[in-house]
């Protein structure tokens, strides 16, 4: 067997153990003289902002540092496996792009990101269909990200399993220029290019960057080129304005599709035959712009109103003959207007929000027949496809003595589908679907001590299918499919947070979600989905970040969960009650050590472990799990007002052999994507 399969299908009984081994590294005491004081982070996700700690809910926060230190810029999952609960997969396949699980929710997505509301900016990525995309976004240019964990619909609508908001960067108090360069194996080339300024009133930030890769497996390169710009102005001292202008050029993404395991065997970097000969892959361009008006001055608390357009054009060849070549032009636009103000009913500080948002989809869609040979033989469909939103939603946090307070929240979503059949000569495909939901959220805080806080949380949420899902399955790839509807999720949870003396924050969250009408793939038919009756997502979720000392910091999250059917017949009558939700482990583990000297020498350590999974409803089909460790190393340094940062980097040190994406339900047993094996990366940065 060749070096390069000879762990592809073995199974493990410990996949954590390495990354265990890493987190169990022994720590000094707290009482270490280089204390340092305990940092306050505040979040805006939850619509109000808050500290981080005085939050009901479990929220990770990712900074420019962990993003973007050393790394090689591919993807933004790097930086988030330190979140628990979270499961990225599919960073290496630019055609799929990025898949994103919170809670379990999302990992039935082929392509994409479903049940997690997406923000960028404040404005959305995500459809009104429920799908999301995050090709778009520049990693160079992002601040921050926020991952709330837990059903989302009281605060964003169709979003049941949490939201991810991300902040690029902000003009500058003073101009500068950074430049950045990236290469790596693999033919890894990332050229980045960022500046802002302020005048006064005015500021600007603007980054570029452009990717080419020709990755670890045949028929896997990508070209993509993405540009932001961020421009405020502030009218008044209570008065702002501000537009964030996006564009994504991709005009390679090839796809390479799932192997079978004699395939990975055989040679784990070929593609599926399929997609060589079809040359499977997408082209995408995407333009976006949005428009917020802010004024503090508005009564009592601060109004805020928002525009954004967003357009784009997509063209795709998927890895098998078929009904398999599709293309559509969307625009993509939406509106929205909150208040927030404070209030002291009965003497209690209170502050709440209330705001209105709508948004719509318009999909003008094509679908042709295509031979094995990669010919065109015939249409399927034409169509305009359109989902609308429209939301109303309000939330509040109450202080009701110095030890408790309250959230209240809940949202009224009025979603609508209508397809306009323009492929058949009477239109028989069209139709339309319309869903009228109610979401809520209640917390409550109790600051146990001043450095200690407990939360408890009942949330509900609902996920409606996308079109892609909704497809009904007896007229291939046309109108709805009249037996699905959305899911519906009730969270209840339960955490504590705190800092212990100076060095050691930590979070810890256990859940439990009952689903009903759970929406799976249909087995062997990934192209069809279903109702499940019901199912259940029970787990614990801890993180710890450690200041060692005034360098050295360590980081663990992990995550313990079960994710089950509790009632589901699939279509071939078999009960799959008790199953495993394909495509989710039962238990992951990050850790890293870092040690910094401020504006000097870095390393970082770091390693993911993720449990066994299964690629089929039946759990028939079980994936060894992995544990995959990377090490990055930088200088840094100044002259004369001039930055100067040189980095490296090694991913898979260990040269394992893994899986970065498991194609749940796959036909033919096509459900394998390796991940490279050992590869390096090294850049420079400059800035002045």
């Amino acid at each position: 067997m060749p070096a390069h399969t000879r762990h592809a299908c073995r199974r493990t009984r410990t996949p954590l153990v390495w990354a265990a081994l890493l987190a169990s590294l022994p720590l000094p005491t707290l009482a270490s003289e280089e204390a340092a004081e305990p940092l306050t982070i505040t979040i805006t996700s939850p619509r109000l902002p808050r500290t981080l700690q005085h939050t009901p809910a479990a929220v990770t926060v990712a900074d420019a540092q962990d993003l973007r230190q050393a790394r090689q810029g591919l993807a933004l999952d790097a930086a988030l496996n330190r979140s628990p609960g979270v499961l990225f997969q599919n960073r290496y396949n630019f055609a799929q792009n990025l898949r994103l699980s919170i809670r379990g929710f999302g990992a039935r997505a082929p392509f994409g990101i479903r049940g997690v509301r997406i923000l960028v900016d404040g404005f959305p990525e995500t459809l009104p269909d429920g799908q999301s995309q995050i090709d778009s976004i520049d990693l160079d240019s992002v601040e921050r990200v926020e991952l709330i964990r837990g059903p989302a619909s009281a605060l964003y609508g169709n979003a049941a399993g949490g939201v991810l908001q991300v902040t690029t960067a902000a003009p500058p108090a003073d101009p500068f220029a950074e430049f950045t360069a990236r290469a790596g194996s693999h033919d890894l080339r990332k050229l980045s290019l960022r500046g802002g300024t302020r005048h006064d009133a005015r500021g600007a930030h603007l980054s570029a960057s452009r990717l080419d890769y020709d990755g670890y497996r045949e028929q896997s390169r990508t070209r993509k080129e993405l540009l932001n710009a961020k421009l405020t102005h502030d009218i008044d001292a209570l008065r702002s304005v501000s537009a964030v202008l996006t564009a994504l050029d991709q005009p390679d993404g090839e796809d390479p599709g799932g192997l079978t395991r004699a395939e990975v065997v055989a040679d784990r970097r070929q593609a599926a035959p399929n997609a060589l000969a079809l040359d499977s892959g997408q082209q995408v361009r995407q333009q976006r712009l949005g428009l917020r008006y802010r004024d503090r001055g508005v009564g009592s608390g601060e109004a805020s109103a928002r525009l954004f357009y967003t357009r784009r054009d997509f063209e795709q060849q998927l890895p098998f003959p078929g009904p398999s070549r599709l293309q559509y032009e969307r625009d993509f636009y939406g509106a929205g207007l909150d208040y927030t103000a404070n209030a002291r009913p009965g003497g209690r500080p209170l502050r709440f929000t209330l705001g209105i948002e709508a948004a719509r989809q318009r999909d003008d869609r094509q679908r042709f027949l295509v031979d094995g040979s990669g010919v065109i033989t015939g249409q399927i469909q034409d169509a305009i496809e359109t989902a609308t939103e429209i939301g109303l939603y309000g939330q509040a946090d109450l202080t009701l003595n110095e030890r408790f307070d309250l959230t209240l929240g809940g949202r009224y979503d009025r979603v609508a589908f209508d397809i306009d059949d323009r492929f058949t000569p009477d239109g028989a495909a069209s139709g339309s679907r319309r869903f009228n939901e109610l979401s809520f959220t209640l917390g409550l805080g109790h600051q146990l001590h001043p450095d200690h806080r407990l939360y408890a949380a009942a949330g509900s949420a609902f996920e409606t299918p996308t079109f892609t899902e909704f497809s009904d399955p007896t007229e291939p790839r046309q109108g709805f499919d009249p037996g699905l509807d959305p899911q519906q999720a009730l969270n209840l949870e339960a955490g504590a947070k705190g800092v212990i003396g100076t060095r050691l924050r930590y979070e810890l969250a256990l859940f439990r979600v009952e689903t009903r009408d759970e929406i799976v793939q249909v087995a062997s038919e990934p192209d069809r989905f279903a109702n499940a009756a019901r199912t259940r997502r029970t787990g614990l979720e801890a993180a710890l970040v450690y200041a060692i000392s005034e360098r050295l910091t360590a980081t663990a999250a992990y995550t313990h969960a079960r994710y089950r059917f509790r009632e589901f017949v699939d279509a071939s009558g078999t009960d799959l009650a008790g199953r495993h939700l394909p495509g989710l482990p039962q238990q992951t583990l990050f850790a890293e050590l870092a040690w910094r000297d401020p504006g000097g020498p870095y390393v970082i350590l770091d390693g993911l472990g993720v449990g066994r999974v299964y690629a089929d409803n039946a759990n028939r089909e079980p994936v060894a799990g992995y544990a995959v460790f990377n090490l990055r190393a930088g200088m840094r340094g100044s002259w004369q007002g001039t930055e100067l940062e040189v980095f490296a980097g090694i991913n898979n040190l260990t040269d394992r052999d893994y899986f970065s994406n498991v194609r749940i339900n796959a036909a033919a047993g096509r459900y394998f994507e390796p991940a490279p094996q050992r590869n390096l990366h090294a850049g420079v940065r400059i800035r002045h």
